[in-house]
């Protein structure tokens, strides 16, 4: 199946995302021919990533649902530094959706293939080690500590104002409590990750399949 874009052809979406990028960086440089040349590549990371998620309509992209476009906005932009090595265009892109949707999610960063936001007012991400089934709602914080950065496995959940910082292993299928901040520290997986007593971190067993509510397994 193809990838349908609403109210869009893939001209007036090259179209549409270089009036954008001129509106916020109005140098008079040229960005539409790479944008155009690596759209396609672009979207089909897209779809994969659309039809993945059990919420969204399969086989459909709106550039006007803002959670879509976020994450077109990073496929496009890592997928031209990666083929081409280019950087201006990748860095207004990564600009462009810092300034849409809140985001600071670098062009380099390497995200899974499939992964989901909840919201992206203020998420921020290091470069980290991901893994698909990623989920990410707002003010979630993914960091360095002295250089070192996390190892987040399988279909981990950070629910909003979480953090993991430093040297962690994130075990698969952890979910990361509202609040809860994870600093130099693993975690065992197939677990919620919450403040026990005195703040200190504590986990339980998880007792439903979250990941299998978002995504289509």
């Amino acid at each position: 199946m193809t990838l349908h874009l609403i109210n869009h052809t893939t001209d007036s979406l090259a179209d549409y995302v270089c009036a954008q990028l001129g509106h916020f960086f109005p140098d008079g440089r040229a960005t539409r021919p790479l944008v155009a040349q690596y759209l396609p590549a672009a979207l089909a990371r897209q779809h994969k990533l659309i039809n993945a998620v059990r919420w969204w309509t399969p086989d459909a992209f709106n550039a006007l649902h803002s959670t879509q476009y976020c994450i077109f906005l990073y496929f496009l932009a890592n997928t031209i530094w990666r083929e081409s090595g280019e950087t201006e265009v990748p860095t207004k892109l990564f600009g462009l959706n810092k300034a849409l949707n809140g985001i600071d999610l670098f062009y380099e960063i390497a995200m899974p293939d499939i992964f989901f936001i909840g919201h992206s007012v203020g998420i921020v991400l290091a470069k980290a080690s991901y893994s698909d089934y990623l989920v990410l709602y707002q003010n979630s914080t993914v960091g360095k500590n002295h250089g070192t950065a996390p190892v987040i496995e399988t279909g981990v959940v950070m629910f909003p104002n979480t953090a993991i910082i430093g040297r962690c292993h994130v075990g698969a299928h952890t979910i990361v409590a509202q609040g809860v901040g994870i600093v130099n520290q693993d975690t065992p997986g197939d677990c919620y990750a919450f403040a026990g007593e005195h703040g200190k971190l504590a986990f339980k067993p998880r007792s439903h399949d979250i990941i299998a509510d978002i995504f289509r397994l």
